[in-house]
């Protein structure tokens, strides 16, 4: 064999000798998630195997098509992996394959649902989905009055149903009523800023009675749902969607779930797959395919209800806390890993607390409350505790976390008089460079050292942690 030619010898260098600036850029992040405390409500911390398997060598093979159906060949081991996917996923969620089935192929959750919405309907027919200041995903037909904001609104027609403002839960009778005027050919329920459950059973019955479609998107839920912790969609539904890597804990992709035995369309399978590729989408990830072929394995397992109750269970103590503090959730707590915490009261917005966090350590994201008049200005925060659970904390660590966001709060009220204006980038001016006779910069500070110190102890998936070392370009 002749020597390798100088225009390959880069195919067998790792990443820290051939691009330093793209290992140094991972390095810092790595740093990063290590030292801070991951609250972001959709995200989690993937395992060491997964990792390993969406880094495969599968990257390289191209696989339009499906299983024993591909327009290219060399795919016999991507099917066997493609069916040990849906075999696993199906397993997953306790489902009978004469029953249902599933792609794996969804590059995400959003493209999840634009796939679905294009098997199940036609342009510019209706759609129903919770409305995003009250909780709802942008894929569910948002839109605002001056603008159509994703495809599932440029595309289709929507109307938004809500909350009721007395409780903040779902307004059951309030989509029913509207239901009867708009006549929807899909429903739409679930969402990615709501903490409670569901009742799918009555949103069957509102779907039932005008011949529509039921399809729940389960993206933030989903690993809570595979673990029997909160209510079974597959029992009301006619398509379930998800992404993989929120409370599921694998990499970032979507699947698409369907009913075999829909009376509505027995031919949802064709229509459910033919609307993934070629109609959405091109060749699948299979290096993520893997990834979520390991993700759900572990999710077949006993350990992972555990792991879905403490989940829970630390959302539920992280909402107790902060209630006890006197401040004001929506819905006063939560059945699942998410707390929608309503700042308004406080004078602060969700802006301003997000950016401050960033500032200590603390990942959060601003998210419309209900009653905002805008989602892009939002009221409130969202915070998760699946990727925390996953780093092993429990019930009294959650009790320290909420303690570092009461600090951050209190410290945002400091900044933002002492700002001396509205502006973001004023909050941020005086929360980032000390001035004489102001406190707020030196408290920022204070927390984060604090932070840092409590993210350290525990272990990060994946990740070393002993032999982390902090890289060039981060100071402290």
């Amino acid at each position: 064999m002749s020597a390798t030619p100088d225009y390959n010898k880069v195919l067998y260098a790792p990443l820290a000798e051939i691009d330093p600036e793209v290992q140094n850029i991972i390095d810092k992040e790595t740093w990063r998630q290590f030292s801070g405390l991951e609250l972001i409500a959709s995200e989690n911390l993937t395992s060491r195997a997964t990792m390993e398997a969406n880094g495969s060598i599968l990257t390289n093979k191209y696989s339009e098509g499906l299983p024993n159906a591909r327009y290219y060949g060399g795919n016999e081991y991507v099917d066997e992996l493609e069916l040990l996917c849906q075999k696993r996923a199906l397993q997953a969620f306790h489902l009978d394959a004469a029953q249902w089935g599933v792609n794996v192929q969804p590059y995400s959750g959003s493209t999840a649902n634009f796939a679905a919405l294009t098997a199940l309907i036609q342009p510019q027919d209706r759609l129903m989905g919770l409305g995003l200041p009250d909780g709802g995903h942008l894929t569910h037909g948002y839109y605002t009055a001056k603008k159509k904001m994703t495809a599932s609104s440029i595309y289709f027609q929507s109307l938004p149903y809500g909350l009721d403002p007395a409780t903040q839960l779902i307004d059951y009778e309030g989509v029913a009523r509207l239901a009867k005027i708009y006549k929807p050919r899909l429903l739409i329920c679930g969402a990615s800023a709501y903490p409670r459950d569901w009742d799918y059973k009555a949103l069957r019955a509102i779907a039932d009675e005008h011949g529509a479609y039921l399809m729940a998107d389960i993206a933030h839920t989903s690993g809570l749902v595979a673990a029997g912790e909160l209510a079974d969609p597959f029992q009301y539904c006619d398509v379930v969607t998800t992404t993989t890597h929120k409370t599921l804990r694998g990499p970032r992709a979507g699947l698409i779930f369907f009913k075999r035995d829909a009376d509505k369309a027995k031919d949802l399978e064709k229509r459910i797959n033919d609307a993934v590729f070629p109609a959405c989408q091109g060749g699948p990830h299979n290096n993520t395919i893997a990834g979520i072929a390991t993700a759900l394995l572990q999710a077949c397992q006993p350990t992972w209800k555990a792991y879905a109750k403490q989940v829970i269970a630390n959302a539920t103590t992280l909402g107790k806390e902060l209630v006890e503090r006197g401040y004001k959730l929506q819905t006063s707590g939560t059945d699942n890993h998410l707390v929608l915490w309503d700042l308004r009261p406080l004078g602060l917005t969700g802006s301003k607390l997000e950016k401050l966090c960033d500032l200590v350590g603390i990942t959060i994201n601003k998210n419309a409350v209900s009653g905002d008049a805008s989602a892009q200005v939002p009221g409130g925060i969202r915070l998760g505790t699946a990727a925390l659970t996953s780093r092993d904390m429990r019930e009294d660590d959650m009790k320290v976390v909420a303690e570092f966001l009461h600090r951050a709060v209190q410290t945002a009220l400091v900044l933002q008089k002492e700002a001396g204006s509205k502006l973001l980038k004023d909050f941020v001016r005086v929360a980032s460079v000390p001035e004489e006779g102001k406190v707020g910069a030196a408290q920022v500070q204070d927390i984060k050292k604090g932070v840092q110190e409590f993210a350290r102890r525990w272990p990060l998936p994946g990740v070393d942690v002993s032999q982390l070392t902090r890289p060039a370009g981060i100071e402290e």
